[in-house]
């Protein structure tokens, strides 16, 4: 049996994947044939709020302030013509390499240093206002767009944007939403905000769009999600510290040499990626990528599905609809490829870490899932929750995580 799960876990990802034959690729990407597994892509648009970083170059620094830098004779390089002597780039202290002691707190956990400020943008503030913008705005436009056949790209009438999904069938609707509440519990703010509609052609917010709806593959009156949509996004590749075969995100001086401020940073969410589609059991970001390694042995190379990186640095974790519901219903095909991920990793967010103990220790992951999606969701009981046994898988792998956590203090923590 365990020599079909590959073949199997192949053949449920194929099924799955020819229901997203159409995305959009932004400009100035690869071609598609040379991605693996695309299944969302962003086009431009300013988004409303991101949370940016402090941090400034020292010449941004130094023009701003109508001063100079003089550089010393190693800070010169000769130019073109004749014996000029031209200034090199001063390094900016987010390009500065960082001591593994520099970048690792307690043995296991990101120092403050490399954690600071999280560039990502998706503030409880931000997070509010957008969930009733969404709910109370009228739809002026959709039309095709957000990967699946049967999902829209909406725009308001103020020009704000919102992928509308309708998914395969309701269970991804509530995978998706229920993904995105999870990551407000564990307090990772990297997956844009969501909210859930009821499509009524005749209602106020979708009376404009009425023909496009009915023209639709919906049912009658669905419930859909809607997410942010945001633009000037750029791909991301998976770092070598998570590449198979090379190096491990662990707190040993092999792993950790040259390894910037500003890579620490995006490190950092990627350990945060790696214990969130852990938890939810998404299959369609990184482990499929371990998958296509089968025949494409420089897939890791290539751009990760459903992740991408906003200008300030913050990475975004977007399309989370085969989380929880059917990524646990298919759990034995992907298990092994979420268990070799979470091996590369040793090193955590500390309030990250902090909250899975919490929830540990609760014994009730679900429940307090369930009352935070109650709270913030006011058409939660129209959609439903995880039934019994996926509320315990949830709990399993909260328990999982909290141990991996533990045994990685008992090893590397001071």
């Amino acid at each position: 049996m365990k020599q079909l799960l590959p073949g199997l876990a192949l053949l449920s990802l194929l099924g799955w994947l020819s229901f997203n034959s159409e995305s959009a690729a932004p400009s100035g990407s690869p071609p598609a044939a040379a991605k693996t597994f695309r299944t969302l892509l962003a086009v431009s648009l300013r988004p409303e709020q991101e949370q940016e970083g402090q941090d400034q170059d020292q010449g941004e620094e130094a023009r701003r302030r109508g001063g100079s830098l003089a550089p010393g004779r190693a800070g010169l390089e000769r130019g073109a013509g004749p014996g000029s002597l031209q200034p090199l780039p001063l390094p900016t202290p987010l390009s500065l390499s960082l001591s593994p002691g520099e970048l690792v707190e307690q043995g296991v956990y990101w120092s403050r240093r490399a954690d600071r400020s999280p560039p990502a943008g998706f503030s409880e503030l931000h997070v509010k206002r957008w969930q009733h913008r969404a709910r109370s705005s009228r739809l002026l436009r959709l039309e095709r767009g957000c990967g699946r056949p049967s999902n829209r790209l909406a725009t308001f009438t103020d020009g704000s944007r919102a992928c509308v999904r309708y998914g395969i069938n309701p269970d991804q609707v509530l995978g998706e939403s229920l993904s995105f509440y999870l990551s407000r519990l564990l307090g990772i703010r990297n997956v844009p905000a969501l909210a859930l509609s009821r499509v009524n052609a005749n209602g106020d917010q979708w009376l404009r769009v009425r023909h496009e709806v009915q023209a639709a593959p919906w049912a009658d009156r669905p419930v859909v999600s809607l997410s942010e949509w945001l633009g000037n996004l750029s791909e991301v590749v998976s770092p070598a510290a998570l590449r198979p075969g090379t190096r491990s995100l662990h707190p040993l001086a092999r792993d950790l040499a040259n390894v910037t401020e500003r890579e620490a940073r995006e490190l950092a969410q990627w350990s945060d990626l790696i214990l969130f589609d852990y938890l939810t059991a998404n299959f369609d970001r990184l482990a499929s990528n371990l998958l296509s390694l089968q025949w494409d042995s420089r897939v890791m190379e290539r751009s990760t599905n459903n992740l991408h990186r906003t200008p300030r640095g913050a990475l975004v974790f977007i399309d989370n609809e085969a989380g929880l519901v059917h990524g646990y219903r298919v759990l034995p095909m992907w298990d092994r490829y979420h268990d070799s991920l979470l091996k590369t990793l040793c090193i955590f967010r500390r309030d990250t870490a902090r909250r899975l103990a919490e929830l540990h220790r609760s014994r009730d992951a679900a429940g307090q899932l369930l009352a935070l999606y109650m709270a913030s969701e006011p058409l939660a009981p129209q959609l439903g929750f995880l039934s019994q046994e996926h509320a315990q898988m949830l709990q399993t792998r909260t328990d999982r995580l909290h141990k991996h956590i533990q045994q990685c203090k008992a090893k590397y923590g001071k």
